[in-house]
């Protein structure tokens, strides 16, 4: 009997929803003895950890939730070292993971049409150590710091109403946007790949998926073992802003392919860094290494 395990967020703003649309009809499907993953309420690295100690070979992983539950079922995968297949449900905010593979509903991963293939995940490596694995994007400075808004209680209580909570997420971070861009330097001085950056760059962003934040288009990078899009830029000001999320939103996110990105610091630097939803803050480091690692992922795609 084949093993299916699912992971899902009892405290994201659509569980609910995760309940009568994935764990109660999953219980009636034939041929698959069904096990779950809550995550905790710990941090990414320690349910991680344990995701990957209950993953089998044959293992077909579900992530229900966010792309911060899709990221933990990615990177519990490949921590586990086992040959099991990832397939992801939207029940978040923006739900990049899930529109990159384009399964929406049960029926979807396991429709006729549906494909295994390979997702190459940018690696993130942190002065020297590795950090994680990301399978859409990557943001360093001021958007980073911005996802922070999500996890105070009185926003991610008023996103747990209704199904267009995206919007609600975009309203938030405006709000944020022109309450915060002024305030602080958010990347120190840097250089990229040696070369020195203009002067008040408050974000770099590595994109791999075929969106970021819902509405920024991205390409097939995901399915490719080496390159991926980059940009450095500076946001705060309003009209950069304004004609990034244009050309983003209508074309594709502007940036250009790169095997490998370094990021050095003239100084030891304190910066904020998210992939898709899940964000740290660093402090001292020295460097930033974004690339495509050595691993895959198998996932269900549509």
């Amino acid at each position: 009997m084949k093993r299916l395990l699912i992971v899902y967020n009892p405290n994201s703003s659509r569980f609910i929803d995760v309940e009568k649309e994935v764990l109660a009809p999953a219980k009636k499907l034939q041929g698959y003895l069904i096990g779950k993953y809550e995550v905790e309420k710990t941090n990414l690295e320690t349910n991680v950890t344990k995701l990957s100690r209950l993953i089998q070979d044959g293992d077909l992983v579900i992530s229900a939730g966010g792309d911060a539950t899709g990221i933990i079922a990615s990177n519990g995968i490949i921590k586990s070292g086992k040959d099991a297949t990832l397939a992801v449900l939207p029940y978040g905010n923006f739900n990049d993971l899930s529109r990159t593979l384009g399964t929406k509903t049960l029926t979807d991963i396991f429709a006729k049409t549906a494909t295994t293939q390979k997702l190459y995940p940018l690696e993130i490596i942190v002065d020297g150590n590795f950090f994680r694995y990301a399978t859409c994007y990557v943001t360093i400075g001021m958007t980073a710091e911005a996802v922070e808004l999500f996890d105070e209680p009185k926003t991610r209580k008023k996103l747990q109403k209704g199904h267009k909570s995206s919007w609600r997420s975009y309203f938030y971070l405006m709000f944020w946007y022109f309450k915060n861009r002024h305030k602080k330097i958010f990347i120190p001085e840097f250089t990229l790949n040696g070369k020195k950056t203009a002067k008040k760059i408050s974000d770099y962003c590595a994109l791999s998926g075929k969106s970021m934040c819902r509405v920024m288009k991205g390409g097939d990078d995901y399915l490719k073992p080496k390159v991926f899009r980059s940009e450095n830029c500076r946001l705060t000001n309003l009209w950069r802003l304004i004609k990034l999320m244009t050309k983003s939103i209508f074309i594709r996110t502007p940036g250009k392919p790169t095997t490998g990105d370094v990021l050095e610091f003239t100084h030891p630097a304190t910066v904020e860094l998210q992939a898709e939803g899940e964000y740290k803050i660093f402090k001292d480091i020295a460097t930033i290494e974004i690339k495509k690692g050595d691993k895959f992922i198998k996932v269900i795609h549509k």
